[in-house]
């Protein structure tokens, strides 16, 4: 296995065991620091943009593993072809493409997801203190309201390599583009191009609709696109061939 796709295997697992084996102690200390927040929360950082593609759920494996394990399949041949220093930059310059694509949507949306929360969260203490709604905004402080408003924007927050993983699907779908690649349950052979287009088209569908499933589809798109300027250059630069081989 080349030199960066192993070690970026390594990095994330031992960051997922180090979040399991001290969640006690600092594992919301490590999501606060480490995963990525909303620019305008006090929580944010700019070392989040990279730090949070090395992070992943500790609700069970599935997370990391199929992340992972995508590395493992597409990450050796890209490595092989681009050159270990070339496929990490191309990996890191995805997952952070795909972190800035993640905050401008979390910039569009704010307003109204902090509304709405900072509404649910008022009409719960109005409930649990037997008070109307009137009553609680009455009383609540421009400072409070502040305060508020920050809790609720730190509440946003996204860990993952995903987008930098399907960066790399995207560039073995360009350089590549009619290799066959067979998926489960799927008994003919796909070519990667088609495959990389259902991805792309999966991911703008769910995020377009809203899927409230706790992923950060449009961070999945923003890692495509990056990659795909990024490979449009190389191309212009005659690193990628015009059909995609070197």
């Amino acid at each position: 296995m080349p030199p960066v796709t192993k070690n970026l295997i390594i990095i994330n697992f031992i960051v997922w065991v180090a979040m399991i084996l001290f969640s006690s102690k600092f594992g919301d200390a490590m999501i606060r620091y480490g995963g990525l927040h909303y620019i305008g929360a006090s929580d944010f950082n700019i070392a989040q943009i990279i730090l949070y593609m090395f992070m992943h759920s500790t609700q069970g494996i599935a997370h990391l593993f199929f992340n992972m394990f995508t590395l493992f399949m597409f990450g050796i041949t890209l490595e092989r072809v681009l050159g270990s220093k070339r496929f990490l930059f191309y990996y890191l310059s995805c997952g952070i493409g795909a972190a800035l694509v993640q905050e401008g949507v979390w910039a569009m949306m704010i307003d109204s997801f902090v509304n709405k929360n900072a509404e649910m969260y008022l009409a719960e203490v109005a409930h649990a203190n037997n008070m109307s709604m009137a009553a609680i905004n009455s009383s609540i402080s421009p400072l409070q309201l502040a305060q508020l408003r920050d809790a609720v924007e730190n509440w946003l927050v996204t860990i993952g390599a995903s987008g930098a993983i399907y960066g790399v699907l995207l560039a073995f779908g360009m350089i590549f583009p009619n290799r066959p690649l067979y998926l489960m349950f799927v008994p003919v052979p796909i070519k990667a191009k088609w495959m990389v287009i259902g991805y792309g088209l999966i991911e703008l569908g769910l995020g377009m609709g809203s899927a409230n499933d706790g992923v950060a589809h449009f961070a999945h798109l923003g890692g495509m696109i990056f990659g795909f300027f990024i490979l449009l250059y190389w191309k212009h630069k005659h690193i990628i061939g015009r059909d995609g081989f070197y």
